[in-house]
């Protein structure tokens, strides 16, 4: 009975988080909207950010619980935070994965055509950047105070391209939303119980995830890369289904991109801070997370760098890399990372 208890109120914390999500964007931009705030920095703000807060918050739980068990000293202290912030961290590269090799794949091999490079080439840029700086600072096991700052910058750096790339939206020229006492009080408790749906399904869903781990016999870590990575990622996925429905593919996988610079350069970079200032990083993160996810962005975005269009048979690629890797992290990574001792 427990252990059913444990795997509902994991779908519960999914729940929460998804309409939760929906609920705080909505009365966010609302009140954006209201208090005059150009649509070029809500754009660039709130709406890249928006499906990106369900990783940004667990991720954000599961290092505070990390740093509150490393000051703790109790039992095993030290070995105990780093399997709860190896959460944080499979749950942020995962997602990076999950992006690109499923979510933006089903955009590539339902409509490549439909996607326009040019709007994207910067953003690529940056996100390459990105990926780099994370590889080359944590090349040593950790990632520091000093690399995490650099990461921020990065971020910093995506903010300011998305709002000078908008220059023509500059001027919010539409007529402003109604600001009646049935419209204030609906978006605010839409603002409210969005943010209270957040917290508590990103409490729930860190802490329901120990029970389930303990269940099927894996860590955290692993939890975070594969089931943690692919829920969280669910908003960019039900984005990219709508946008190939809507013929609007390159909102999809802009999207994807902006979600992936975020994940490196805000979520690790916030949990390290949290943390203690040094995110350990593991063999699995070393070894198969960043060459997978250095493979299928390559495989996403070289291709249509050099021959200016995006081709299916990548995101059939993509797809086939993410089936084998999802597979090799829950059946045989022991036996891969064995290969590296």
């Amino acid at each position: 009975m427990e252990t059913v208890l444990t795997y509902v109120l994991f779908a519960v914390g999914f729940v929460l988080i998804v309409k939760g999500g929906d609920w705080f964007v909505d009365g966010a931009a609302w009140v954006a909207e209201v208090t005059g705030i150009p649509k070029i920095i809500v754009g660039a703000t709130i709406v890249s950010v928006a499906t990106t807060l369900p990783e940004i918050l667990i991720s954000t739980v599961a290092a505070i619980e990390g740093h509150q068990i490393l000051m703790s000293g109790v039992d095993d202290f030290v070995f105990l935070s780093q399997e709860k912030v190896g959460l944080a961290i499979g749950n942020g590269i995962g997602s990076v994965i999950c992006n690109i090799a499923m979510i933006m794949a089903i955009s590539l091999i339902f409509a490549p055509k439909g996607i326009e490079r040019k709007k994207l080439s910067r953003k690529v840029v940056i996100f390459g950047v990105v990926l780099f700086a994370l590889i080359t600072l944590t090349r040593f096991g950790t990632l520091s105070t000093r690399g995490a700052l650099i990461l921020l910058v990065g971020f910093v750096v995506y903010i300011v391209e998305n709002v000078k790339s908008s220059g023509s939206d500059s001027l919010n020229d539409e007529d402003p939303p109604s600001v009646d006492r049935k419209t204030i009080i609906r978006n605010l408790i839409s603002l409210v119980l969005g943010a209270a749906c957040l917290i508590g399904g990103s409490q729930l869903l860190v802490y329901e995830v120990t029970g389930v781990a303990r269940n099927l016999g894996v860590s955290e870590s692993l939890i975070g890369l594969t089931i943690m990575a692919i829920g969280t990622s669910l908003p960019e996925l039900v984005m990219a289904i709508t946008a190939v429905i809507k013929k609007q593919p390159s909102m999809s996988v802009g999207n994807v991109i902006g979600a992936n610079i975020i994940d490196i350069a805000l979520v690790l970079p916030i949990c390290s801070f949290i943390y203690g200032g040094t995110l350990p990083v593991s063999q699995q993160n070393l070894y198969l997370d960043f060459p997978v996810c250095i493979l299928v962005s390559a495989i996403a975005f070289v291709p249509a760098l050099i021959a200016k269009k995006f081709y299916r048979w990548q995101g059939i690629l993509m797809l086939v890399i993410y089936i084998a890797y999802l597979c090799l992290t829950v059946f045989r990574s022991e036996w891969y990372l064995s290969l590296f001792n």
